[in-house]
């Protein structure tokens, strides 16, 4: 069973921080609002300043350094959270990418390469995560990953990206089917298109954004903020029942045929 809020203060470690418009950093923001311990992770030294600057705006958070294409990364900063909290409540994954050159022209001419980085770094990363997470949630705890609507609809540009969306949504359910037993839930948010840095090496980015805000029965995107906010609904006890589910925060534009 998981954790009641009051046994004490959560603690949960957030992937994927790059800078203010990353969906990481707007679920972090979330989490701290709700009393969450935070380690947040960056991938480089590149990223590593804005990064600590905005983690130095969280109170008790704490920023660490690793890049999830790397497992003796992954192994050393585990080493270094257990070090340091003991115990996990939570994991956010918001990782994702694929070389630009993939993201443009026809879905066909993917490379083998630009297909192998994509689902290196979009999708095992979050089993390698995952694997690495479970030992420290012996009372079990919740996973988040970030996905979006391109895993099941063909969104042209998004190409290698919604391939590797989808096998990300398959690897959430094998791994909710894993990590059941241990207590730990495993899900998805599927947040409308967001200008994240990550999002820019989409071509048409904002034909993609202005589609979304028309054809949305909220007739808006989202807001980061909205994605955070499910964040902290699916880690909290109060989405105990709910693992190996995609949960649409989309302002409800999968729900139209047209």
């Amino acid at each position: 069973m998981e954790r009641n809020v009051s046994d004490g203060q959560r603690t949960a470690v957030i992937f994927g921080l790059a800078n203010k418009r990353s969906i990481a950093w707007a679920i972090a923001q979330k989490m701290a609002e709700a009393g969450w311990q935070l380690a947040i992770t960056y991938q480089n030294e590149r990223l590593e300043q804005e990064a600590k600057d905005l983690i130095a705006d969280l109170p008790g958070a704490e920023g660490f350094m690793c890049d999830v294409s790397f497992d003796e990364q992954i192994a050393a900063l585990f080493e270094k959270l257990k070090a340091r909290y003991g115990a996990l409540d939570g994991l956010v994954h918001s990782v994702a990418y694929a070389p630009a050159e993939d993201l443009k022209g026809e879905f066909v001419n993917t490379s083998r390469e630009g297909f192998r980085i994509a689902h290196d770094i979009s999708v095992y990363s979050l089993i390698a995560v995952a694997r690495a997470a479970a030992p420290m949630m012996a009372n079990g705890g919740g996973i988040v990953t970030l996905t979006y609507y391109g895993a099941e609809k063909v969104v042209p540009k998004y190409n290698v990206m919604g391939v590797a969306k989808a096998a990300l949504e398959a690897t959430v359910r094998y791994l909710a089917n894993d990590l059941g037993p241990k207590g730990i839930r495993v899900n998805a948010i599927s947040a409308g298109p967001i200008k994240t840095l990550a999002a820019r090496g989409i071509s048409q980015l904002g034909e993609m954004l202005k589609s979304h805000a028309e054809r949305a029965p909220l007739k808006r995107n989202v807001d980061p903020a909205e994605v955070g906010s499910t964040a902290v609904f699916l880690l909290s006890p109060a989405g105990s029942g709910i693992t190996g589910e995609t949960i649409y925060v989309d302002c409800g534009y999968n729900i139209m045929g047209f």
